[in-house]
């Protein structure tokens, strides 16, 4: 398998040939669709020798949609190709070798798992997804692994606005139902909702304007509730959370008397469970609405400092010499200018939190150069049915 999702085979001439929808160690008839020097992208024509992880997908849409990539594998072998892909990024992206991979972290559930769920309008009319094959959003009946609850709000939303870019429905651990809007113009527009729900307008620096009702959400991770405003990032589904939490907190070890630098700190999820282990925390965080959120989420505890901003410009401006860093960054990865920041503090231990395999690798490549060494990595599947997973990663320098 290959990063993004496609199985890979070779030609005569050695080249790479990517094929969505293929297995490892089938015999399949393939057509070649896009040609590059390097590399070629195919459809598959044709299963001559199934793999025994073959199966039936479930959604009628799979294949059509662009959310899901493995329905027809099966999830024992969806985790099982994480370790081949993670090693493969990082020797090939960043020259990395020889490297200490933990058995992956399987979700549970597989199904009806993510509390979050983004929509983009349909020519037309309607809401549904993106479609690689048909290259447009096309219109979605149903989705398999979002939770009811916010199919059943998909279904009943009946909502024509010319300038939606995008409607994210999120649902909280408490059930409250919460609908964010994406609109070119600013004015805000008028709605009626004829059951409970929460309206919200996302602006273009992400924070949030309220329209009907709570300006929040509440998720609940490891027993402690969070306020998640509608314009911040927050993991999806619980599996994914509690994973990365114990995951880092882990790799990190702390005993207690570590100043930890925690970058990206979102809402403060990972901050508050760091907090309760290291001496100090100092948590940066460019979304103005996540410190906040931030705020209220850590007013129990007494050893956090919240910075707004990035973490390039923050970290140049701190007075302290930490003994720790963790990134948790989008799946953009770290900017250059954050990696040199990172490299002149000569920080002795970094854990990253990745969500894409490749942003890490490379970003990997210039931590490595400059004499950091990759302790370990956990791989955490984060999204079954798709090829999207996180890792946990631990640098010594």
């Amino acid at each position: 398998m290959a990063n993004g999702g496609s199985a890979m085979g070779h030609d005569s001439e050695d080249r790479p040939i990517f094929v969505p929808f293929g297995i490892p160690g089938e015999q399949i008839t393939i057509e070649i669709e896009e040609q590059k020097a390097h590399y070629a992208r195919a459809t598959l024509l044709e299963v001559l020798e199934p793999s025994a992880a073959r199966i039936t997908p479930r959604c009628p849409h799979f294949g059509q949609c662009g959310g899901c990539h493995f329905q027809h594998m099966a999830y024992e072998q969806q985790t099982a190709v994480l370790p081949q892909i993670i090693i493969d990024q990082l020797k090939r992206i960043g020259g990395i070798e020889n490297v200490v991979v933990r058995d992956p972290i399987p979700h549970d559930p597989i199904w009806a798992y993510r509390a979050e769920v983004e929509l983009s309008p349909v020519p037309g009319g309607g809401l549904g997804f993106w479609s690689p094959t048909q290259r447009q959003v096309i219109p979605i009946e149903t989705c398999l692994i979002i939770r009811e609850e916010l199919l059943n709000l998909w279904q009943d939303v009946d909502l024509e606005l010319p300038g939606l870019r995008k409607l994210t429905l999120r649902v909280g651990d408490d059930e409250a139902l919460l609908a964010a809007m994406e609109i070119d113009d600013m004015e805000p527009p008028e709605l009626e909702a004829d059951f409970p729900v929460s309206v919200a307008l996302i602006l273009p620096d992400r924070s949030a304007a309220s329209l009907v009702g709570d300006t929040y959400s509440v998720q609940t991770i490891k027993e402690r509730d969070f306020r998640v405003s509608p314009g911040c990032y927050f993991a999806p589904n619980s599996g994914m959370r509690t994973a990365v939490i114990d995951s880092s907190l882990s790799l990190a070890n702390l005993q207690g008397t570590e100043t930890v630098l925690e970058g990206y700190s979102g809402v403060g999820v990972l901050t508050a469970f760091l907090a309760e282990r290291a001496k100090e925390i100092v948590a940066i965080e460019i979304n103005e609405d996540a410190i906040n959120d931030a705020i209220t989420n850590l007013d129990h505890t007494e050893n956090v400092s919240l910075y707004q901003g990035w973490l390039e410009d923050v970290l140049p401006t701190l007075d302290i010499q930490p003994d720790v860093i963790v990134v948790d960054p989008s799946e953009k990865g770290l900017s250059p200018t954050a990696v040199d920041h990172i490299i002149a503090r000569a920080i002795p231990k970094l854990l990253y939190v990745s969500a894409d395999i490749a942003t890490l690798a490379r970003d990997g490549k210039r931590l490595s150069k400059a004499g950091y060494h990759l302790a370990e990595i956990q791989p955490i599947d984060t999204s079954p049915q798709t090829y999207h997973f996180h890792t946990v990663s631990l640098w010594h320098l």
